[in-house]
């Protein structure tokens, strides 16, 4: 295409340097050929002029004769046929100007679209070739093809990782911009996955692999991205279907602009040939074709850049058209992660309240609920040590009890106390009624030494939940949804916390698809977002799925539409973002080059009809056509720049949302 989709196809294998030597090739010697015909050096100029022709024609001669071969015609074709129309009437020079800039506008392309496909495929070079792998007691540096899952390999400060695998031995932060987008260095130990591309900051590791060399998370994120940018947006499928017939009247509108004014209008079949010359470098539609491919490309770049993957350019284009979202509750909207969030003991006191989270953690430090794990991630938060403990029991669906230094001390449910006759102090009751009824879990904690309390538990809503939605809000989402199969009480205290405008409780995965239905017919198109797993019939349901924190979990890049790499609902507002300007940018692209093709042809048709002295002479068209091209381009790659609004100052939660409890409190 030139300077459009086909031209691109033809300069596959030549670098941008390789095309900018034949376009000043084109340009020299045209000129050269311009001052040695003003000289009457007629051999000479002709010489020059071929040269020219030769170096400007090169990328769309071969694409054509590429399209010739299958039975084809594109764009290509109207400018090498204006160009030989242009030198068949003497027009040499002007002839050269439609190549040169022809040829600019290509090289221009070239090197634009493959400095933004670099931007992707440095993530490949940011894998070492080699890694250090212990066997036998002793560590070889070995092929990366050559690891193997189960081996361990170490990694040493300030190396790059080249595997995916489990923190076997040491600590330290990591750096995973490569695939979340987030450039903060990421703290981790034994048992935590680390990812290839990834750089350790310091301390030295021992990862046990787990995948191989070509099935990192590097390597099917560059494969998704590459696979994406293959497949072609709506716009681009509908450009594609009228390009053959829109050629073919290109060539019919050229004919009759020749034939009318020479058979008709007396004109001399030179000035006649030239009138269809320009119409047919006019009409041509080479910044119409690449609109929607520059803009879909810099944009799909951009987002796996930060951290948001989009299976294809379809989706990209899909999502800006969301006007509702529905969100999975447990690992969306919330962290996923039980939190103490409210504690309450009777005295009132800290030193009161420090002794009640001694005991309840000293006791769940030998049950598996996961609540217990979020009462000893509090007292660890705290630095409260923890006391040993005998005649340890756990009593399914009440509570466990135990003895801590003779103190007996049970952590439960109201039942739990009656079992065993202890009296419930009434405050403490009463409190976890009240917690209950802000979507927590209530743990009492009643002491045979008179310590009684209460522990909220929750899964927290993400900080940045209200905000992130909000802020959705202002781009376009006109309805947020919240879908969860939690308890009414539990969903629609976070709904409310989150701002969204319902939620739907204790739906199972098939009744989520039915609600997806349910908010399509009500509000337009939705997205889901999920975490990739569970979610997998409604994310396939929505007009968009969107999975949250892929990194590290291959269901979501196998089921979503849109993978948020990082755990941060913030990624999502990115991408909505992201796909609206890319929407816009593609509309501006096509009415820049609409506009330009409507100005030229007009004023071709009323310089045959002798409305205006010769305007616009074949140059002009070449210049403007061409111009519209590079301008449309860039106007695409704008989106790699693009600055995203800053969120509003009051982007926080929304009041009522809950917090952690301070130090002290009671």
């Amino acid at each position: 295409m030139g300077s459009c989709v086909g031209c691109c196809s033809a300069h596959q294998g030549s670098t941008p340097l390789f095309l900018a030597v034949l376009t000043a090739a084109c340009a020299v010697c045209g000129l050269g050929g311009y001052f040695a015909a003003t000289h009457a050096q007629s051999a000479l100029a002709l010489a020059l002029y071929a040269v020219a022709y030769l170096a400007g024609g090169w990328g769309p001669l071969r694409e054509v004769a590429r399209a010739v071969a299958q039975r084809q015609i594109d764009v290509n074709f109207l400018m090498v046929l204006a160009a030989l129309g242009a030198a068949s009437i003497g027009q040499m020079g002007e002839g050269v100007a439609l190549l040169f800039l022809f040829s600019l506008s290509g090289t221009l392309e070239k090197y634009t679209l493959e400095r933004t496909a670099r931007s992707i495929e440095s993530l490949v070079k940011l894998r070492p070739d080699q890694a250090t792998v212990v066997r036998g007691g002793v560590e070889v540096r070995v092929p990366l093809e050559q690891v193997l899952p189960g081996e361990l390999v170490r990694i040493v400060p300030s190396e790059r990782l080249g595997v995916d695998g489990v923190i076997a031995e040491g600590s330290s932060a990591l750096d995973e911009s490569t695939l979340t987008g987030e450039s903060i260095p990421v703290e981790k130990g034994a048992g935590e996955e680390v990812f290839a591309g990834t750089l350790n900051h310091r301390g030295t590791l021992l990862v046990k692999v787990t995948r191989t060399s070509s099935e990192t998370m590097l390597a099917k994120i560059v494969r998704m991205v590459a696979e994406a940018r293959d497949e072609k947006t709506g716009a681009e499928r509908h450009v594609e279907r009228w390009q053959k017939p829109y050629v073919i009247g290109v060539l019919l509108g050229a004919a009759l602009c020749t034939a009318l004014p020479y058979f008709f209008m007396a004109h001399a079949f030179r000035d006649a040939f030239y009138h269809g010359m320009t119409f047919l470098v006019a009409a041509s539609p080479c910044a119409v074709v690449i609109s929607a491919p520059a803009a879909v490309l810099a944009a799909l770049t951009r987002a796996a850049l930060n951290g948001v993957l989009f299976k294809g350019g379809a989706y990209l284009e899909r999502f800006s058209t969301i006007r509702a979202l529905a969100l999975d509750k447990t690992g969306t909207l919330t962290r996923g992660e039980p939190e103490v969030v409210a504690l309450y003991e009777t005295s009132g006191s800290s030193e009161g309240l420090n002794r009640l989270l001694a005991f309840a953690a000293s006791v769940e430090k030998h049950s598996e609920h996961a609540l217990g794990q979020a009462v000893l991630a509090e007292a660890a938060r705290r630095k409260i040590p923890l006391d040993g403990i005998v005649q340890f029991e756990s009593h399914v669906g009440l509570g466990v009890h135990a003895l801590v230094n003779g103190t007996w001390v049970g952590v439960g449910r109201e039942q739990l106390f009656e079992s065993h006759h202890l009296p419930l102090p009434e405050s403490v009751a009463a409190k976890a009624r009240e917690l209950r009824a802000q979507g927590m879990t209530a743990l009492m904690v009643v002491c045979s030494d008179g310590c009684a309390g209460v522990l909220g538990i929750a899964d927290r809503t993400r900080e940045e939940a209200a905000g992130a939605l909000a802020r959705l809000r202002g781009l376009g989402i006109r309805f947020v949804s919240v879908l969860t199969g939690d308890h009414a009480v539990v969903g629609e205290a976070l709904a409310a916390q989150a701002g969204a405008d319902e939620s739907r409780c204790g739906l199972r995965p098939g009744e989520k698809v039915a609600e997806l239905k349910r908010i399509k017919d009500a509000h337009g198109a939705v997205a889901f977002v999920g975490d990739g797993v569970n979610d997998a019939p409604a994310l396939a349901a929505a007009d968009i799925g969107i999975a949250m924190g892929g990194a590290g979990t291959d269901a979501a890049l196998e089921t979503a539409d849109v993978v948020l790499m990082r755990d941060d609902l913030r990624g999502l507002v990115f991408a909505y973002w992201l796909s609206r300007r890319t929407r816009a940018a593609i509309r501006r692209g096509l009415t820049i080059a609409f506009g330009v093709i409507a100005f030229l042809v007009a004023s071709t048709i009323l310089n045959i009809l002798g409305l205006t002295d010769s305007f616009p002479p074949l140059w002009v068209a070449v210049l403007c056509h061409e111009g519209s091209t590079v301008l449309t381009i860039f106007s695409g790659l704008y989106l790699l720049i693009e600055p995203e609004p800053p969120a509003p100052a009051a982007a926080a939660l929304v009041p009522g949302a809950l917090a952690r409890p301070a130090a002290a409190a009671g």
